[in-house]
């Protein structure tokens, strides 16, 4: 990334990907990126962006420049097919699960997994206790 600098964390100073800093990272081009990321995400990164990745990417690129003046900005998207990338470390996104937008803050260890593993689309099923209470129906039923 050129031009605008942000200050990283200390506690992710110590982070290291595949034997590179953020900072290595943040520098390194596209090409170089795609080779350290795992199989799935080097490939897809090879095929290219589609046009609703594109225009994530602008709208992260945007959140940076607010992000390096101290503004705080929430991305909202439905693209959670979008590989995780060292340009997106300390932004929050909203990813939408299909019912609401869940806000992920997108830390280091992240790179190279896809958003969408972050905003889980179903719920753990927690079932009600059996017999009584477990329906409208036995609301009115005398206890013994």
């Amino acid at each position: 990334m050129s031009g605008q600098r942000w200050e990283i964390p200390a506690e992710w100073r110590k982070f290291r990907y595949h034997g590179k800093t953020l900072e290595e990272l943040l520098e390194m081009s596209m090409d170089e990126l795609v080779k350290l990321l795992p199989a799935r995400a080097r490939r897809s990164l090879r095929r290219g962006f589609t046009l609703e990745q594109r225009a994530l990417l602008e709208k992260i690129i945007k959140a940076r420049k607010a992000l390096a003046e101290g503004k705080n900005v929430v991305i909202k998207t439905h693209v959670r097919d979008m590989i995780i990338l060292p340009i997106m470390v300390g932004l929050t996104i909203a990813v939408f699960n299909g019912k609401e937008y869940v806000p992920v803050k997108i830390v280091p260890e992240m790179i190279g997994h896809y958003l969408g593993e972050f905003a889980p689309t179903t719920k753990i099923t927690k079932h009600g206790e059996p017999g009584l209470k477990a329906t409208r129906s036995t609301l009115f039923v005398a206890l013994k």
